[in-house]
């Protein structure tokens, strides 16, 4: 006889509570408000695999100059760790 898994209670889990800070939601906030200069500018659009990239690494900086264009490949490769942030 098979045994039944266990049902899973996601609400004690604790997944989720990460993502709904009030710093990571900030965060994605303004990457998103980024995303939508950089598509109203014409420089990207709606499903063209590109990524908007923060070229201090920093999401709530917004400045032009600290945006640019790049692919999905080369935005999300580079280690996260102290001593491997963005440049």
């Amino acid at each position: 006889m098979a045994k039944t898994p266990k049902k899973r209670n996601y609400t004690m889990s604790g997944e989720g509570k990460y993502d709904k800070s009030a710093k990571r939601m900030a965060d994605n906030r303004s990457r998103k408000k980024a995303r939508y200069a950089m598509e109203k500018g014409g420089a990207v659009s709606k499903g063209d695999g590109k990524d908007v990239d923060h070229k201090d690494g920093n999401p709530r900086n917004n400045a032009k100059s600290n945006l640019r264009v790049s692919t999905k490949k080369a935005n999300r490769s580079f280690p996260r760790n102290s001593k491997a942030g963005k440049k």
